[in-house]
């Protein structure tokens, strides 16, 4: 029988991998690097746990998400596969146990966050492991995150090439859900990867109902409408603690189970909120995106944003918690045009964070590719383009329409708003830039209808490239080239009304 199946059969269960799981496996058993881009749900972990499991050794797995290590953790162990975890979050007595087991050989897999990669111990142990031949691979999970030009940029990951100093000759593989061309060249540049293979699959999830619309000033019945039709397990992403909690208080008050799950509650809360979701039959689990992305459940059948996602790809990976048992779920997004303009703030006052004064060179275009990642997915939103095909032209992947969206499936009366569209460039034109608030306000008094509508307006002119916008978060507009063309000749502009 083939070794590989044979273990494969063994220790998962699994009669054969899923696409692009093998190459990958025997690239690390054969001592080559890998760059490994599988789609959400497609066992990436598989990845770099095999060969964990084949090779006399350790595997450490760079992750950046806590709550996955933990729950990734806890599935090895009930295989009987001696795997732990590194993080803040331990307490001195775990994080004993877990070092005395690393010293003596007595683990396969070994979990840390990036940060703790800093500690000077513990780097000192990776690198006795690997002098000793007894280190397997190193394995960055998340992989995105070590790129300016990703959706969760991470600066301790940016550090990680640092540590492929400290055990040459091991091999390292790089895994991703997401990762456009100019992603994956930064994955392999910064961890130095060395003739890598490279496996690079459609993000594409065949069972996933992708549906956006706008969030109405109360949104509980939508939310409530969409819990209804849902099967199984449901996840909640809200953006901040204080949401979570107040969401998970308003799904309870209606007897709905619904636990909140974020970093500020305490570990005992936390675990339960976890177990809670993971065994009992139709949970929800309102969470934070850092921690709903933790969470591994094959039986989701909803995954609902309350807010605006900031990215793409960052949404096509939060959604992917969805279906992941190959059967039909929805993907709904409550979304309200005010979304962008905190997400914007909330960005600029991260930067200004990170810095004492001035921002750096590259805080400053990481602010600016976060401000355009967010126009993107805000033309995803409001633009009237399949939104499967949308979110993965941002990874740079081209696809027919998928056929199964509220897009694909809608019928909305559509009208030509060329007149409106004259009026909003003509305001520009007679200026050198203007705010969207004044710019919204002064159409509405001239020109009637509400300023909302005209703020629509011009964010379709945005994504229609008649206008441009400020990268500093002030959503300041001017005129372009190609908006001065159309006021000297103009042409349709037929939007859904």
């Amino acid at each position: 029988m083939d070794p590989l199946i044979e273990a494969l059969h063994h220790h998962y269960g699994w009669d054969g991998f899923r696409l692009g799981q093998r190459p990958v496996v025997e690239s690390i058993l054969a001592g080559q690097d890998a760059l490994a881009v599988l789609p959400t749900g497609g066992g990436k972990s598989l990845c770099y746990q095999l060969p964990a499991l084949l090779r006399a050794g350790l595997v450490v797995v760079i992750s950046p998400l806590v709550a996955l290590m933990e729950d990734q953790v806890r599935q090895l162990q009930r295989r009987g596969i001696a795997a732990a975890c590194l993080h803040a979050g331990l307490d001195p007595a775990r994080r004993l146990d877990v070092l005395r087991r690393l010293r003596d050989e007595r683990l396969r897999l070994l979990y840390m966050a990036p940060e703790r990669l800093q500690a000077e111990a513990t780097r000192q142990l990776i690198e006795d492991t690997a002098a000793q031949g007894k280190l397997v691979a190193l394995a960055v999970d998340e992989a995105h995150c070590i790129s300016a030009w990703g959706h969760d940029f991470r600066p301790d990951y940016r550090r990680l090439g640092q540590v492929r100093r400290l055990c040459p000759g091991v091999p390292v593989v790089a895994l991703s859900a997401t990762a456009a061309p100019r992603v994956r060249a930064d994955i392999i540049r910064l961890l130095n990867l060395q003739r890598p293979l490279v496996q690079v699959y459609s993000a594409r999830r065949n069972n996933l109902h992708y549906a956006m619309r706008r969030r109405s000033s109360d949104p509980l019945p939508e939310v409530l409408e969409a819990l209804k039709e849902s099967r199984g397990a449901t996840l909640i992403y809200a953006r901040t603690r204080r949401s979570v909690e107040q969401w998970a208080e308003r799904l309870q008050a209606v007897d709905i189970v619904a636990s909140p799950y974020h970093a500020g509650l305490e570990p005992e809360e936390r675990q339960q909120a976890l177990a809670d979701f993971l065994d009992q039959d139709q949970p929800v689990l309102v969470a934070t995106v850092a921690f709903g992305m933790g969470v591994d459940r094959s039986d989701v059948g909803l995954v609902l944003h309350l807010n605006l996602p900031a990215t793409p790809e960052g949404y096509l990976q939060e959604s992917g918690r969805a279906g992941r048992d190959g059967k039909p779920a929805n993907c709904l997004v409550l979304f309200s045009p005010g979304d962008r303009t905190s997400l914007g703030w909330a960005m600029q006052a991260s930067g200004r964070r990170c810095s004492d004064g001035a921002l750096t060179e590259e805080e400053q275009m990481r602010l600016e590719l976060a401000q355009q990642q967010l126009r993107r997915i805000e033309a995803v939103a409001e633009g009237e383009l399949c939104r499967e095909q949308s979110l993965l032209l941002a990874v740079g992947e081209l696809v027919s329409p998928c056929g199964r969206c509220d897009r694909c499936q809608g019928t909305s009366y559509r009208r030509d708003w060329s007149e409106q569209a004259m009026a909003v460039l003509v305001a520009l034109e007679e200026s050198k830039g203007v705010k969207l608030p004044s710019l919204t306000g002064s159409l509405a008094t001239v020109q009637g209808r509400r300023e909302e509508r005209w703020g629509w307006l011009a964010r379709r002119l945005v994504q229609e490239e008649l206008i441009s916008e400020s990268n500093d978060g002030a959503q300041r507009l001017y005129l372009r080239d190609s908006g001065r063309r159309f006021l000297r000749q103009p042409w349709p502009l037929h939007y859904a009304a």
